[in-house]
Formats: structure tokens, C-alpha cells, sequence
């Protein structure tokens, strides 16, 4: 008897590096100026439909994710970078309709002593 598996959007779409202008941080200084936070992100689809219609239509379009997680981002005015992360991964999985997603927030150079400095977040389900 074989067991046959299904496919549950195991496939990741990726994006790395997003890097965007903000004003973030608790201190009093940081919320005078704009500082640079990188984004990585990891979401969760299945990429037959859009390898077999080559439509972006089928497709988790993360040019579109990009621009808009920019201008959120350019826009905002969070103390934490917990904060802007799950504001971040909310706009993901309610506007492109992402199921499952890992999202690093990185914001360099909060610690002197330290390359990278932010926090990593998955949300929904696999």
C-alpha cells in the first residue's frame, strides 16, 4: 500500500535585504532622526499554478510585497522593532494572502558592539 502525500505549500518565495528609512527606537534622540532597517522575509505558497499559467496573477508578487512593506516602513514611527515586525508580517498575510511567514527585521548598527541587531518572527501555519 503506497501513502500518497499532499502538497501544502511548502514552496518559499523569498525576499532579502529590503532596506528602508524609518524613525524607530525608544530613546529620545532616535525618534529625532531616520535610521536604516533591513528586512528579510520567507512566505509560504505553492508556485505550480503560477509556473504552469506564468501569470503574476498566480503568483506571490514580491515586487508588490516589496513596494509596499517600503512605504509602510518609510511611514512609520514605532518604538520597537517588535512592533514594526508584526505590523509588517500583518500587511503580508492580510494583502497577499500568505499563509505561513518568517520575517527578520534587522536593525543595524542599535549596538555598537554588534553587526546586526533585531528579531525574527513566524506567523501562521506551515
Amino acid at each position: 500500500m503506497r501513502i500518497r502525500l499532499t502538497h501544502s505549500k511548502m514552496d518559499i518565495v523569498f525576499l532579502r535585504g529590503l532596506e528602508a528609512e524609518t524613525v524607530i527606537g525608544i530613546y529620545d534622540w532616535e525618534r529625532k532622526i531616520r535610521q536604516t532597517v533591513i528586512l528579510d522575509l520567507e512566505m509560504s505558497t505553492d508556485v505550480r499554478k503560477a509556473a504552469a499559467s506564468e501569470s503574476i496573477d498566480d503568483a506571490v508578487d514580491y515586487k508588490a510585497v516589496a513596494k509596499r512593506l517600503s512605504a509602510f516602513i518609510e511611514s512609520s514611527k514605532f518604538q520597537l522593532v517588535e512592533t514594526l515586525a508584526e505590523r509588517c508580517a500583518e500587511i503580508v498575510r492580510n494583502e497577499f494572502g500568505v499563509d505561513w511567514l518568517r520575517l527578520t527585521l534587522n536593525k543595524a548598527g542599535a549596538v555598537s558592539s554588534a553587526r546586526d541587531v533585531g528579531v525574527i518572527i513566524e506567523r501562521g501555519d506551515r
